[in-house]
């Protein structure tokens, strides 16, 4: 029988970390008899175009510091699920988090995406828009949304 394909979409958020964290507390026994992937996504800034277009190294410098910090990140999420007894690949894409999230969960046939919130209210979400909401409108699997409680 095929272990299900679960996936938990992380950035430097404290929510993300929430979302993980709550996870493989409340999901444990699902999650350590499934393949867990950590993922984050790595922005693709307009500020990378203007750079290209003027500084090649730069650029080269920008995304190889975003790479490891992304590196970084996963390597930190990895030793949060290895105290819980699981052991989790990881991975990282570049581009829109709202759309990379989705593509991988889709590329990886993944069956059930994790992501938290960031709470924000509706005018904040109109703004800033809200990776959760897009993923939980458009990833091709179900998606569970992690809300940190109010302290």
């Amino acid at each position: 029988m095929d272990k299900k394909k679960v996936m938990v979409a992380i950035d430097e958020s404290e929510c993300s970390h929430y979302a993980l964290q709550w996870a493989l507390e409340n999901l444990g026994d699902a999650i350590s008899k499934s393949d867990l992937i950590i993922f984050t996504a790595r922005p693709n800034e307009f500020i990378y175009v203007q750079a290209s277009m003027f500084a090649p190294d730069l650029l080269m410098s920008m995304q190889e510091n975003q790479k490891t910090a992304a590196l970084a990140l996963l390597g930190r999420a990895k030793e949060i699920c290895a105290k819980h007894g699981v052991v989790a690949e990881t991975m990282t894409e570049m581009g829109d988090p709202k759309n990379v999230i989705c593509e991988a969960a889709e590329k990886h046939k993944i069956q059930l995406l994790i992501v938290g919130s960031h709470s924000r209210g509706p005018i904040q979400r109109a703004f800033l828009g809200s990776v959760s909401n897009y993923c939980v409108h458009n990833a091709k699997c179900p998606v569970l949304v992690v809300k940190k409680p109010v302290e």
